[in-house]
């Protein structure tokens, strides 16, 4: 079981760090690659954190600079170069607990399932930090999308989950910023992929800032109605439209 992980970086130094060691320390068995994706705009700071750990782990550490924008274009382009079986994707701001891989790489080894998914909505107190006109907003759009896809799902939005690698490289993406989050859920759902939730507490970064902004929810609907209503034929790629399911 070879697992890839893509780690996005704009302004994180000592969280991205403490992510990585993280992951080699408890996965090294199955970890296949980290993937570390920066834009023109990556900090100085956070360019000589990357190269200390392309020293510490140069077997293990890659570096991609996206060319599509936003943190939607980088994902997209990290999707298409992930070399291991399975795709882990998350951030480098520990705002996604870099300790859950261990449980989501036991949860794929079952093999019921396509993608597994981080929820902060499973459990009580799964948010610390978080701001509370986007927490209401995040209670209202999660109840929202799991009526609208009929899923007794709790946690669309949040960018943090392991998928099947050949799920995410069969499917054309269009989203460019964070909405990029919930069509990377949906247009799997559309296409039938089993889907596990695990719980996840989110504890609000201590560097850097987020490039999420509530007027980008707008965007969240848009893609959402977008795909529900979509033949999911059109957002597959020709080379793979007709190919059996993989046995799981």
């Amino acid at each position: 079981m070879t697992v890839s992980v893509i780690l996005p970086v704009m302004n994180e130094t000592w969280s991205l760090e403490k992510t990585t060691r993280i992951l080699v320390a408890e996965n090294q068995t199955h970890l296949e690659e980290i993937l570390v994706v920066t834009s023109p705009r990556t900090s100085e700071n956070s360019l000589h954190t990357i190269e200390r750990l392309l020293r510490a782990y140069p077997s293990l550490i890659r570096v991609h600079q996206q060319t599509l924008p936003y943190l939607g274009g980088a994902i997209q382009e990290a999707f298409s170069f992930v070399r291991g079986r399975f795709t882990v994707l998350m951030g480098s701001d520990l705002e996604t607990d870099p300790h859950l891989i261990r449980s989501m790489i036991n949860v794929m080894k079952d093999g019921k399932y396509d993608i597994v998914v981080a929820s902060r909505w499973l459990e009580k107190q799964g948010f610390q930090g978080y701001p509370l006109l986007k927490y209401m907003c995040n209670f209202i759009f999660q109840k929202i999308f799991s009526v609208l896809y009929g899923r007794s799902l709790t946690d669309l939005t949040y960018g943090f989950r392991m998928y099947r690698t050949e799920i995410v490289q069969k499917i054309i993406w269009e989203e460019l910023r964070h909405p990029f989050l919930l069509e990377s859920l949906v247009k799997p759902l559309r296409l039938g992929c089993s889907v596990k939730e695990v719980p996840t507490k989110w504890v609000a970064r201590q560097e850097g800032v987020s490039q999420n902004v509530l007027t980008s929810y707008v965007g969240y609907f848009k893609i959402s109605l977008k795909v529900l209503f979509m033949d999911p034929n059109l957002f597959v790629k020709a080379q793979c439209l007709g190919r059996p399911k993989e046995d799981h």
